[in-house]
């Protein structure tokens, strides 16, 4: 079972429930966490909320994707978490090292140590949903985007789900100097997350999530890869446990958890492209780039 919001008739944004079977039910919730949060005062999972609150209903009689979609939560935060995987390890030491990889460096020493990379990435005034337009950082020359796992977090760091997130990334700026870190990754619309939120307790075994992005260009397709969260070199109850450590989160906290595709060393996004991201049980998450000022 998967959650959306979308813009009704009334252009409003309204709440949906989406299942297995693509199916669309309009659910009575103002957002995911009053879901959440009613089925928890009954002592009842938020699925079983949603089969009894559908089960006298009839779905909308259109799909998911001819709706207009939000992002599926107003995250009061959005967190990332980097050098994750072996590709991105990878990435990293071409970028700091000007593609000389016979040399150790701290992307190394951050891939083995015990403490992870977590920064902060997003807010929600920076974070759009699907088919709006991710930003082109105006002082970067080599841009690309980051398809990752999204854990949507209660207070308490439980995983209620999960979605995907695209991190826009500044390779130029990160390679320069790791001191950048924010300004490779914190601009307006440099966040992206949707299409929906997959309820965790419908995930037998999240690391057995398929992950695929593709990039168009004027139609013509540029750079595809493809991943799965089982090559992450860390466990996710890791990552929320460090995001915990003397820090206050509020529900519905979003944390991004690596990525490990990356387009070719030669490639950057440029205004126009389409940038597709899809994980198995989720959906396609898919923005249109553009050059901010443009």
């Amino acid at each position: 079972m998967r959650i959306i919001r979308y813009v009704n008739e009334q252009s409003v944004p309204a709440l949906a429930a989406v299942t297995d079977e693509e199916h669309v039910y309009t659910l009575p919730y103002s957002d995911f966490l009053e879901l959440v949060r009613l089925a928890r005062q009954r002592g009842i999972t938020p699925l079983a909320l949603i089969d009894e609150t559908i089960s006298a209903s009839a779905p909308l009689a259109v799909s998911m994707e001819q709706l207009s979609l939000l992002t599926p939560i107003v995250a009061p935060e959005v967190w990332a978490a980097g050098v994750t995987y072996e590709r991105s390890r990878e990435a990293r030491n071409y970028e700091a090292t000007g593609g000389k990889l016979d040399t150790t460096t701290f992307y190394d020493k951050v891939y083995d140590a015990e403490r992870p990379e977590i920064f902060l990435k997003s807010t929600p005034s920076r974070t759009v949903g699907p088919d709006q337009a991710v930003c082109l950082r105006s002082d970067s020359h080599w841009q690309i985007p980051e398809p990752e796992l999204g854990l949507v977090l209660d207070k308490t760091g439980q995983i209620l789900g999960y979605t995907i997130g695209n991190d826009m990334s500044c390779r130029d700026i990160e390679g320069e100097n790791p001191l950048y870190l924010p300004q490779a990754k914190i601009w307006k619309n440099s966040c992206s997350i949707g299409p929906a939120i997959r309820l965790a307790e419908t995930v037998g075994d999240p690391y057995q999530f398929q992950m695929a992005c593709r990039i168009f260009r004027n139609g013509e397709k540029m750079v595809e890869g493809f991943a799965n969260t089982g090559q992450l070199h860390r466990s996710l109850d890791e990552l929320v446990s460090f995001l915990l450590r003397d820090n206050e989160l509020a529900d519905g906290t979003v944390l991004l958890t690596g990525t490990t595709i990356v387009p070719p060393n030669d490639f950057t996004l440029e205004d126009g492209d389409r940038v597709e991201i899809e994980i198995s049980q989720i959906g396609t998450l898919i923005n249109r780039v553009c050059q901010l000022g443009a």
